[in-house]
């Protein structure tokens, strides 16, 4: 029964409650029935999908956009001051196709503060991205990412760094949205 019931929540939580257009409405409804804790001044945005109840963490003035997906079955921890674009996809799950079962695997993604997720990237699961890092639009990142860094490619490869002190807040702030 708790099955049904949870598939029910993620269901109701996927195509319901990610469309409404007030966010403040969604957060009430992402920390109480989905058990995630988000801190004060993050966002997200409409159409945000997730995989499981639980297994979340965002820091504080942070932001997911539009469309991006979330699979939080094997956890997922976001820094401080972190922008996620639209359609950026984190898994924390998969398959191994090399055993005879093709078993699943859960690891966690963790994300330091400052960082920037670009236009449809994609995070594999057990990765870490450090401190002030950048995702270009695009990348697939498979493993982790030093701090500071900015990546690109398929997989995704350093290409460059970021210097000074970052002060970055990437919150907007709308009311609907």
């Amino acid at each position: 029964m708790k099955l049904v019931i949870g598939a029910c929540i993620l269901y109701v939580n996927n195509v319901i409650v990610n469309r409404l257009p007030l966010r403040f409405v969604r957060q009430v409804w992402y920390r109480c029935v989905m058990g995630f804790s988000i801190a004060p001044g993050s966002a997200i945005l409409t159409g945000v999908t997730f995989d499981a109840r639980r297994g979340f963490a965002m820091g504080a003035n942070s932001v997911i956009n539009d469309e991006a997906r979330m699979d939080t079955r094997g956890g997922i921890v976001l820094g401080c001051n972190v922008s996620i674009s639209s359609r950026a996809t984190i898994l924390t799950a998969a398959g191994e196709p090399g055993k005879a079962r093709f078993a699943g695997q859960e690891r966690g993604v963790i994300i330091g503060d400052h960082v920037s997720i670009g236009l449809n990237a994609l995070i594999m699961p057990g990765v870490m991205i450090g401190e002030g890092a950048v995702v270009e639009a695009g990348a697939v990142v498979t493993a982790s990412v030093e701090p500071y860094a900015i990546v690109a490619g398929v997989p995704a490869r350093a290409i460059g760094r970021r210097h000074g002190r970052l002060e970055c807040n990437p919150l907007y702030r709308q009311l609907c949205k």
